[in-house]
Order: C-alpha cells, then structure tokens, then sequence
C-alpha cells in the first residue's frame, strides 16, 4: 500500500470485508448494545430504588436530630435517657445541622462505632454548601468535602432557624457500583460466548453460499477462450425457500446455460476447423495445377503475344501466392486441433544465423545486425516450424519497414529460458492494430512501409503465436514510432 495514502487516512476504521464478518460483528454489536440499555436501565433503577429508600428514612426520622442541636441537649449521656436527644433510632453516619441566618451554627454526626464524639469539621465550602440547600421539605443530594455525598432533608425551625438532617450515599454507590462491576463482568462474557456462537451459527449457515462462491473461482479460472471446456461440479442446493438456497439454484442453472453455449462454440469451432483443413487440403491440388499449367504455357515455344505471357505470369504469381496461404491455413487448422509437433533438440542460434542470412540476402535495402551468445541455446522442439517463426517475424519487419531500417536480431538465456528479440527501427506499428496484431488476417489499412509490393494475408505473425504456443511459449510486442520489438520466449535444454 501506497504510504502517503496510509498517512492521509490515519484514522479510517477498517470494517469488516466478508459478509460472514459483517453479520458475526453486527450480531455482537446489538447484543452489545442490548447489553448496554439493560445495565444502564438496571443500575439507574437500582440507584433510584436506593435513593428512594434513603428518602423514607429521613421522613420517617424527621428533624428530631437536628432539634436536639438547637436546645444543645444532645450530650452522650443521651443516648441513654433523655427522649430529645435520643439516637437510638438514628442511623450511623446521620448527619445533623441546624442553621440560623444563613450560618451553621451546629452541626454533629452519629459515628458508626460506640465514640461518643459526635462533632464533624465542616470546611469553609461545605457550609456555604449547606447554606445553599433549600428548605422546601424535599431530599436533595449534596457533596461535602469532609464527610462524602450526602442525602438532605431540610426544614424550617419554630423559630425561623433552618434544620438539616442527612444520611450517607455511600452504601448506595457501593451497591451500584457492584452491580455495575457484575453487569461488567456478566455481559462481557456473554458476549464473548455470543460472539463465539454467532461466528459458528453464521459460518454454518453460509456454508451453501461459501460452496457457491468457491464453484464460481473455480469456473473463473477455467480458460472459456477456445477448446473444450469441463466445467466443475454443480454447487449442493439448499432450501430453495432460502435466501441462499435461491442463489445457489440461480447460480447452478446459469453454469448450465453457460455449459450449454460453450458446448456449441466449441462444435461450431470442430467444425470450423474441420471444413478449414478439408478446404485447405482439398485446394492445394489444384491450386498447385494451375500453377503448373501457367508455368508450362510459360515455357511454350512459339511465340506468344506480350499480354498473354504478363497473364500467364501473373497466374503463375497468384497461384504460389494462393499455394502459399492454403499451406499457412493448413498449418493454422493442425495446430488448432492440437496435432503435437516433433520434440527433437533445435539449436536455436543455428537456426537465428540461417534465418537473418536468408534475410539479408532478401532485403540488402535493409540493415541486419546479430547479437548472440558466445555458447550454442539449444530449445526442444520442430526445426521445421521455428525456423518458420523467425522467417516470419524477420518478413515482417523487412516488408513493413522502409529501405535502410535497421533491424537487429538478439538472442540470449539464462539456462531455463530462451529469448529472442527482433527489434526495427522503423515506424512502428499503429497503436489500434497492436492489441489483434496476433489474430488472423489482420493488416493495418496503411502499411508501415508504403512501397512494399504484394499484399499480405495477415497470417504471418498468427501463425507465429499459434508455433510458439505449441512449443510452450510467449510471444509479445512492444511498438511505438522509431522501436518495435516482438520477443519470443521458449524453454531451453542444457547445451549438448
């Protein structure tokens, strides 16, 4: 991956890809978010359940406590006697404080143990706190700094002094908080299990999809191009009231469809290739007769007027021409149908230096230039149809190129492979023709050399690309104006 791409996008979430991620996550997110409401749901119940509780107490104690601060009776001895100040039915940790004119002026907390101090040190904030804490008869929650959260209870003194009895939140956050912790602790591993179980449930309820999906690779890497084609087993149908099911019908009976057409392209092809060898062999009688005859009426001794002799010559030209094309349709027809060629050690380098001298003696308007190996690069395969391939590639380069083109054979291997590069100077191949430049028949509308006589077939370069890939190998081209390049790769054999 492109870093520069990766530092644009540091944040950007990866989500899941595969559809059984994505149903496995989702399931674990909304169970997760189920969780999530019910805790919540439950620990604001809980707390305002116990809060509640709280409430009761201070309306059940009153401001008994704090009236025993005013009269100043509260003493220890209290708790044993006078019914003023009494504590007997206070809660540990009850808070008291009486305020007058906006100021406490008492205020004492019952201890949770037997210590009969029950004074408390107020900061300078907390009284201001409870200066604030309205006395509408109603709890409410207050935060002091010196003794924790508390719940008050507020009320106005005969008086006009303001009494204000408390009891502690502690016990209510302890107990939320547990249930927080347990509800943690709970859901987090129901949706371990969850997220466990789900991955299994999901996977095996994919299962047909996943059978489909590896049915589809296996056809989308068959060669559908030309030739026979067995495609593989049909994907297991489920319950074609399913989802799944219904694709894979859908998907088992369009491989039958698509089975069905390539067995008719593939006879259509038979036949093809059949009535293209059976016309080729059938034409090279007589094809070879006319040319015979013309050539005979050539050699005719009495004299013949000039029109019938340049008739009589260009009869005999077209006839080899046309010979030449119903051996090069022959050819095509028998590697089409798979004929093996002969598999016999070929020294390449012998058959390249044959093939540039024929063709420097064909084209000396043309410079050739070799560059080889100092060692022999010998390739298993026919003499007969690899010389053929050079012959073809260097025609093609001498007739679409114009005079003075240099054009430079080079040969070279690294021991497994043989490549060959013929590579012109000339003007290249147009940029629309060189995706077909392999198929039959092709011709650009303007050849690349505008004096080269004799039209072509367009079978030369095709029957190239069919040799090679009879003998294993690649043949490709790279063209623009000023270089062309066809390269030919082929498995080389250890040098004898």
């Amino acid at each position: 991956m492109n870093p520069l791409r990766r530092l644009r996008h540091p944040l950007r979430p990866r989500f899941p890809r595969t559809l059984r991620a994505r149903l496995t996550a989702g399931l674990v997110v909304l169970l997760a978010v189920s969780c999530a409401a019910v805790g919540v749901a439950a620990v604001v119940e809980l707390n305002g359940f116990l809060t509640g509780r709280v409430d009761q107490q201070l309306q059940q104690s009153g401001p008994s406590f704090p009236q025993s601060l005013e009269h100043g009776s509260y003493r220890p001895s209290d708790r044993d006697g006078d019914e003023r100040g009494d504590t007997r039915r206070q809660a540990s940790g009850t808070f008291g404080a009486r305020l007058v004119g906006g100021r406490v002026t008492n205020a004492a907390l019952i201890p949770a143990d037997d210590d009969p101090d029950l004074t408390v040190g107020l900061t300078a904030r907390d009284r201001a706190t409870l200066a604030e804490v309205p006395a509408d008869g109603r709890a409410h929650t207050v935060r002091l700094r010196s003794i924790g959260d508390y719940r008050l209870m507020v009320w106005t003194g005969l008086d006009g002094d303001v009494l204000m009895t408390g009891l502690p939140l502690e016990p209510v956050h302890a107990t939320v908080h547990r249930l927080e912790m347990v509800a943690a602790v709970v859901f987090g591993f129901a949706l371990a299990v969850a997220g466990v179980a789900g991955a299994f449930w999901v996977r095996w309820s994919l299962r047909p999809l996943s059978r489909v999906a590896a049915t589809a690779t296996r056809v989308s890497e068959l060669p559908l191009a030309s030739g026979e084609v067995a495609l593989p087993p049909r994907a297991p149908e489920s319950d074609p009231r399913g989802e799944v099911g219904r694709v894979a019908t859908a998907f088992n009976r369009m491989l039958g469809h698509v089975e069905d057409a390539l067995t008719k392209r593939h006879a259509s092809e038979e036949r093809l290739r059949t009535f293209a060898a059976d016309a080729s062999h059938e034409l090279r009688t007589p094809v070879a007769s006319v040319r015979g005859h013309a050539e005979l009426a050539l050699f005719h001794p009495g004299p013949v007027p000039p029109e019938i002799t340049r008739a009589l010559e260009r009869i005999a030209a077209e006839s080899a021409r046309m010979g030449e094309m119903v051996d090069e349709l022959l050819l095509l027809a028998r590697l089409d149908a798979g004929r093996p060629l002969e598999r016999n050690p070929v020294d390449l380098t012998r058959l390249v230096l044959d093939a540039v001298t024929d063709a420097r003696a064909t084209g000396p308007d043309h410079r050739w230039s070799l560059d080889l190996p100092e060692d022999p690069v010998t390739v298993p395969g026919d003499t007969h149809r690899l010389h053929q391939v050079l012959a073809n590639l260097l025609a093609n380069a001498r007739l679409h190129t114009p005079a003075g083109t240099k054009v430079t054979v080079t040969l070279e291997t690294d021991g497994e492979r043989a490549v060959l590069h013929v590579h012109d100077d000339g003007p290249g191949i147009p940029a629309d023709i060189q995706p077909g430049v392999f198929e039959r028949f092709t011709r650009a509308e303007h050849r690349r050399r505008q004096d080269a006589t004799g039209p072509g077939a367009g079978l030369g370069l095709s029957i190239v690309a069919a040799v090679v890939e009879a003998h294993g190998g690649t043949v490709t081209l790279e063209s623009r104006p000023g270089s062309t390049t066809f390269t030919v790769e082929l498995a080389a054999t250890a040098t004898p």
